[in-house]
């Protein structure tokens, strides 16, 4: 049977839409679903933003908020000497390699940490280096320059 426009039929359900306020034996009828009075029985009633608590002192306010927050703290994002052996060697390694590779996945400067062991030469190029991440890729016979 070919398809065309006099056999087409709709996709998925054909779920008719309910029947508000059509009568007391619809099921529906008076109050139309929405009960007695309230908020919500009001035209536009259910629209409020998500943090409305119907009047009551909302959860942002009424908990008690110490401290400082910098908003121009450096975040620094570390990353072990361990997980540069995915990189081939004799590269170099630098900021945006470590974001290609998946390794760093936000903003922020890069320090490179000494857990694990080094097996290649890498010239790596990051924003901060400990003491034994820079002692280990020296050993390494790679070079760690600070940008």
């Amino acid at each position: 049977m070919a398809l065309n426009l006099s056999n087409l039929s709709p996709g998925g359900k054909k779920k008719k839409p309910r029947r508000l306020g059509r009568g007391e034996s619809s099921g529906r009828g008076k109050t139309a679903g929405k009960g007695h009075k309230g908020q919500n029985a009001r035209s536009g009633g259910g629209k409020t933003h998500p943090a409305f608590e119907g009047g009551q002192m909302p959860y942002a306010r009424r908990v008690p908020k110490r401290g400082f927050n910098n908003i121009f703290r450096d975040t620094v994002l570390h990353v072990n000497i361990s997980e540069l052996n995915r990189f081939p060697a004799d590269s170099e390694v630098s900021v945006e390699n470590l974001k290609e590779s998946g390794l760093v996945k936000r903003k922020g400067k890069v320090k490179i940490l000494g857990d694990g062991e080094l097996d290649r030469a890498l010239t790596v190029k990051a924003n901060a280096f400990s003491t034994r991440a820079r002692a280990k890729i020296e050993a390494a016979g790679g070079k760690a320059e600070v940008i």
